[in-house]
């Protein structure tokens, strides 16, 4: 399924111009489950950083891991922050639907794709940049188990170079991921500059697309809907939440127990003044709230499709 038939149309009319700064599509096709959700985020917040207003949308089905996922950053000088149908860069990771991706794509557009996959033979009025990605992540990552999580971050290094994403802004970006997570920031990094330098010693830059420091972003933050949807429920009142885990509404709960964690403890004894319950199931999951909810507790959950046809029994209540 490409993803590029399903979004409004911007397309500028008038004569194609030589050069695009700071107004452009980037799209990564991955997989479900293969850790880039962290790379795109990074991506994300670096161009946040530079000062240029962008926001990022993230298409993937509700599995747990394996199936295809993209996800689109849009950077827009005019402060633009809608997907757009036409995808300018694309970073094409994922074989089930590399070639569907690239055949959807506008004449004149940018592909770093996986070396292995060969895309530049299916047109010739693209911009192609093959990466070996596993040979580049090997001499990085030692350990076979973490080189498909590790070796996304190859590209957002690609990416900087070619685009012109400043690294220092990748590395605080990264960093801010991680948090207090160190020395998986190191490695993420080190697959981050070994991308970069790849890119600078064999990728001549041939399409038009770049970025550029602005200062659009001050005082603003970047937030994901799921974060946000956590702080209305705070502000709210929840007191009580029960929930299992399925993509991609996980992060909803885990980023409101940070926040009740944070405000929701009594100032004196430091107890909690609420409860969080990870269930057995979506089933379970729903009986709880609304058993909390029938004892005068203000209760949610949060889910996906599937989980919701699971919900079905109690919702009936």
């Amino acid at each position: 399924m490409a993803t590029t038939d399903v979004a409004v149309s911007e397309k500028a009319a008038g004569p194609e111009r030589k050069s695009v700064v700071n107004d452009l599509s980037i799209q990564v096709a991955t997989v479900n489950g293969s850790g880039s959700q962290s790379s795109n985020s990074v991506l994300l917040r670096a161009i946040f950083q530079m000062g240029i207003p962008v926001s990022g949308k993230n298409l993937f089905p509700s599995n747990i891991a394996g199936l295809p996922t993209w996800f689109t950053i849009r950077a827009s000088k005019h402060g633009y922050i809608a997907r757009r149908k036409e995808i300018d860069f694309l970073v094409a990771m994922n074989p089930e639907t590399a070639e569907e991706d690239v055949r959807g794509l506008e004449p004149g557009a940018a592909v770093v794709y996986d070396e292995p996959l060969n895309l530049r033979r299916l047109r010739d009025d693209l911009i192609f940049y093959p990466v070996p990605f596993d040979k580049i992540v090997a001499p990085v990552c030692p350990d076979a188990k973490l080189r498909k999580l590790v070796r996304n971050m190859i590209y957002v290094g690609v990416v900087a170079r070619l685009l012109g994403v400043d690294m220092q802004e990748i590395e605080k970006a990264l960093r801010k991921q991680f948090k207090k997570k160190a020395k998986a920031a190191d490695l993420n990094f080190k697959a981050v500059v070994a991308g970069y330098d790849f890119a600078a010693k064999n990728l001549a830059k041939a399409d038009r697309y770049s970025v550029e420091r602005m200062d659009l972003t001050r005082g603003k933050i970047l937030i994901d809907g799921n974060s946000a949807a956590a702080l209305g429920c705070m502000f709210a009142g929840v007191t009580v939440v029960t929930w299992y885990p399925i993509t991609p509404s996980s992060s909803l709960c885990e980023t409101l127990i940070g926040y009740m964690k944070r405000y929701r403890v009594d100032p004196e004894t430091r107890k909690a003044t609420f409860a969080i319950v990870q269930a057995e199931d979506e089933l379970a999951a729903i009986g709880m709230v609304i058993g909390a909810g029938w004892a005068g507790a203000r209760a949610m959950t949060s889910t996906a499709g599937p989980g919701i046809s699971l919900m079905a029994e109690f919702v009936g209540l």
